[in-house]
C-alpha cells in the first residue's frame, strides 16, 4: 500500500500541495480518519486534539505528484478562535460526524455553515459518517446523511477508522476532485490566451450549489 500511496518519499518533485480540512465535533474520530490515512495508524487510547495539528502525505493523481497536507482541529468550542486561519487556504474539507452520536450529526449544518463562510466558495466537501463498525449502535441512518448532502452538494461515505473501511477512497475522492477541478482551470487558463474559445470548458468548473440549483449527477457516485 505504501509503495503507491508514498508514506514516506522525502524528495520527489510535487506538483501540487492541496490543503484539506477536517471539521466536526470532538470525538467523532477526526484525527483518527487522519492517522489512518497519513499513516495507517489507529489507536484506541486518543486524546482530544489541542489546537491545530497537521500531516501530510504524497500520493500520484493521474501521473502527477499531489501533497495532502490535512489538518485536524478540536472540535471543542474553546479552540473556535483558530477558524479563520484554519480554512484560510482550503481546497477540501472533510466534514466528519459519528453514525453513534446523533448529536454529532444535528451539529453538521452549523460546521458546514462555518465552513462556508469562512472558507473558498469552490471547496469540495465531503460528508462522512464515522464509525461505521458500530452498526449496532446507530442512531443516524445511512439516508438521513445520503439526503442532506444530496440537498447540499456534498460528497458522502461512511468509514470506518478502525476498520479502515472508505477513508483511502474518502481522501481519494476529494482529493481527485480537487485536481479534476485545478486541471480545468489551467484548461480554461490555456484556452483563454489561445483562441477564446473556451465556452466549453468554463461552464464545468464546479461550484459547491445553493439550495436552487442542480447536483451534479456524477455526485452519486459516492454513495453505493
Amino acid at each position: 500500500m505504501a509503495s503507491g500511496g508514498g508514506y514516506g518519499d522525502a524528495n520527489q518533485k510535487i506538483d501540487y500541495v492541496f490543503k484539506v480540512v477536517l471539521i466536526g465535533d470532538s470525538a467523532v474520530g477526526k484525527s483518527q480518519i487522519l492517522a489512518r490515512f497519513a499513516r495507517n495508524e489507529f489507536s484506541l487510547d486518543s486524546k482530544a486534539t489541542i489546537g491545530v495539528e497537521f500531516q501530510t502525505r504524497t500520493l500520484v493523481i493521474e501521473h502527477k505528484s499531489v501533497k495532502a497536507q490535512i489538518w485536524d482541529t478540536a472540535g471543542q468550542e474553546r479552540y473556535r478562535a483558530v477558524t479563520s486561519a484554519y480554512y484560510r487556504g482550503a481546497v477540501g474539507a472533510m466534514l466528519v460526524y459519528d453514525i453513534t452520536k446523533r448529536q454529532s450529526f444535528d451539529h453538521i449544518p452549523r460546521w458546514l455553515e462555518e465552513l462556508r463562510s469562512h472558507a473558498d466558495k469552490n471547496i469540495v466537501i465531503i460528508l462522512i459518517g464515522n464509525k461505521s463498525d458500530l452498526e449496532n449502535q446507530r442512531t443516524v441512518p445511512t439516508e438521513d446523511a445520503k439526503e442532506f448532502a444530496e440537498k447540499e452538494g456534498l460528497f458522502f461515505l461512511e468509514t470506518s477508522a478502525l476498520e479502515a473501511t472508505n477513508v483511502e477512497t474518502a481522501f481519494m475522492t476529494v482529493l481527485t476532485e480537487i485536481f479534476n477541478i485545478v486541471n480545468k482551470k489551467n484548461l480554461v487558463a490555456d484556452e483563454n490566451q489561445g483562441n477564446g474559445n473556451s465556452a466549453s470548458l468554463s461552464g464545468k468548473k464546479i461550484i459547491v450549489p445553493g439550495p436552487a440549483q442542480e447536483i451534479p449527477a456524477k455526485r452519486n457516485m459516492c454513495c453505493q
